[in-house]
């Protein structure tokens, strides 16, 4: 039997508390960068294994590390003057069986690759440097890893993972609004660059969204086309809003400009990491995609871990998924909040405690909801390398 816990949840709804907080750094953040090359190098070298010797084997991306460059952006075009450097540190099994793997050269394929898609004004080489240190393994860890061919494999470490559902309004506005301005809104407007930053507080009924839009000068012939461009993110963000609350809504997009004295947030890349910020693994976006200081969140970096055993990456991705899942699934469930210790060695269907802590609906009862949620916990945990499958296929999030 699977040690899974359901309780009360000791405080208000999220949704109905007076103050609410919510972030999101977009795709073309320093720190987002940093986990999307990460997370790519790990898709990659994960394929590269299975490609080669039939599995995954020991590796982990995580300490990816970014070095800011500098830039004189200027209306019609400027230029890049020192390039940003990027490091893929991290540790992989470069020999196996007698066999020499290629994990260096796979690893910057697959970040020059990602970096074209995602960051299309950046030009890999000139603009930004790409270097990659990956050391051997440990001896003790790869043992723990399970490369005897275990159907579950071994906890790497005794950490935990914690998710949540459902996303309040704020939570979803807060998402949505990046993954648009970076999606559909993006393609049809060039001047918008990657690096959109969100940042959502709701007090009471009424949301306010700050929004950090990097605009690319090669797009914009001069002030008042900047000052257009922004009021074209305002109102598409205004508007996005009302699909996902009625509450009141002001958008508010690059309020640290000084149009008088001409300081803008105009890049030449549309990046900041071409401005002086750096970025690294793990300090954005949790692996639900947001901050969320209302909820517990997990200090682990998930993007760039191993997504075989590493319970970083794993059980966060994981308690994610289970309270998605019971959410939808379970009627009478105002908020729920998931948590899963690992123990290292254990196996990670089996976890130290499953425990998730429910805000159940005005006349239900904890109780009317506990058994099916333990089966549906249950069922989860029992398919846990579903999320392996899932994070190597590109399915799944990691930021």
């Amino acid at each position: 039997m699977r040690n899974i816990q359901v309780s009360e949840l000791d405080r208000r709804a999220v949704e109905d508390q007076g103050v609410e907080i919510v972030e999101r750094k977009g795709l073309g953040h320093p720190d987002s960068i940093s986990d999307g090359i990460a997370e790519a190098v790990s898709r990659a070298l994960s394929q590269l294994y299975i490609d080669r010797v039939g599995k995954v084997l020991h590796y982990n991306t995580d300490e990816t590390q970014l070095a800011a460059g500098s830039a004189s952006p200027a209306f019609g075009g400027g230029e890049v003057l020192e390039p940003i450097y990027l490091l893929i540190v991290g540790r992989a099994t470069k020999k196996y069986e007698g066999q020499t793997l290629p994990v260096e050269r796979t690893a910057l394929e697959a970040a020059r690759t990602y970096l074209n898609e995602t960051v299309p004004e950046l030009d890999v080489g000139t603009e930004i440097v790409l270097d990659v240190k990956l050391g051997e393994g440990s001896g003790d860890l790869q043992e723990v890893f399970g490369e005897d061919g275990a159907q579950v494999p071994m906890a790497n470490d005794t950490s935990f993972g914690v998710g949540h559902a459902p996303r309040t309004e704020t939570e979803r506005i807060v998402l949505e609004a990046e993954r648009a301005l970076n999606g559909s809104y993006a393609d049809s407007h060039p001047e918008l660059g990657p690096d959109v930053k969100i940042m959502g507080k709701r007090e009471g009924d009424v949301i306010d969204i700050t929004v950090a839009a990097a605009m690319i000068d090669s797009y914009v012939a001069d002030m008042d086309d900047y000052v257009a461009a922004v009021e074209r993110v305002e109102e598409f963000v205004t508007d996005l809003s009302h699909d996902y609350t009625d509450r009141e809504v002001h958008v508010q997009v690059n309020t640290a400009d000084d149009l008088e004295e001409g300081s803008i947030y105009l890049t030449t890349t549309g990046t900041s990491a071409e401005q002086g910020d750096d970025g690294s693994v793990g300090r954005g976006n949790r692996a639900n995609g947001l901050i969320t200081p209302n909820r517990p969140m997990s200090m682990e970096a998930t993007s760039g871990k191993n997504p075989v055993n590493h319970i970083g990456k794993i059980y966060n991705l994981l308690s994610t998924d289970i309270a998605e899942s019971v959410v939808e699934e379970v009627d009478g469930i105002r908020d729920l909040q998931v948590r899963l210790l690992s123990q290292i060695g254990r196996p990670i269907d089996e976890p130290h405690v499953a425990d998730a802590q429910v805000v159940t609906e005005e006349g239900v009862a904890v109780a009317d909801v506990e058994a099916e949620m333990v089966e549906l916990i249950d069922e989860r945990l029992a398919n846990v390398t579903d999320i392996t499958r899932r994070v190597i296929e590109g399915e799944l999030s990691t930021f």
